[in-house]
């Protein structure tokens, strides 16, 4: 008999990036983290905005990932912009390290979200966007929106 899964709580996710990006590869990955961090996300206080993925000595980081101290925490809070390890396997941190030796291509945080209890990211390999593609994808977007305004239209009159 197979188990229905938990639903997904997403507590950030970070547009940002599918704007900046081409996403070529999802991972998903758990993240070292202290308790009153862990209570401040059940709260939502997280931002990935500005957070980036660096790989160090064999081991990911996410940095500049901001989990915003929890209020009634006390000398157990931790800087809010520090460094976070992510916990991958060993090959997927191989397999990644060879990719972003590849021009072009870096890791960014999509989306942080609670799964079975446990606090998961989900990190995408991308390759940057050049500002034609950012137009023709604004564009195809104007378009849709338009269409979908105009069967709105016709079903309604």
């Amino acid at each position: 008999m197979a188990q229905a899964r938990e639903p997904l709580k997403l507590i950030a996710n970070n547009k940002k990036a599918y704007h900046d990006y081409f996403i070529l590869e999802k991972y998903e990955c758990g993240i070292e983290l202290f308790g009153t961090e862990v209570k401040s996300l059940r709260q939502g206080k997280c931002s990935i905005k500005e957070a980036y993925v660096d790989i160090r000595g064999g081991e990911v980081f996410v940095c500049g990932m901001n989990i915003s101290p929890y209020e009634h925490g006390n000398i157990m809070n931790k800087d809010p912009l520090r460094e976070r390890k992510l916990l991958l396997h060993k090959s997927e941190i191989m397999k990644l390290m060879g990719q972003i030796q590849t021009k072009g291509f870096t890791l960014v945080p999509l989306e942080v979200y609670f799964r079975n209890g446990r606090v998961k990211v989900e990190i995408g390999l991308a390759k940057g966007k050049k500002l034609y593609d950012k137009r023709e994808d604004k564009r195809k977007k104007d378009v849709s929106r338009e269409t979908e305004r105009d069967y709105k239209v016709t079903l309604k009159g």
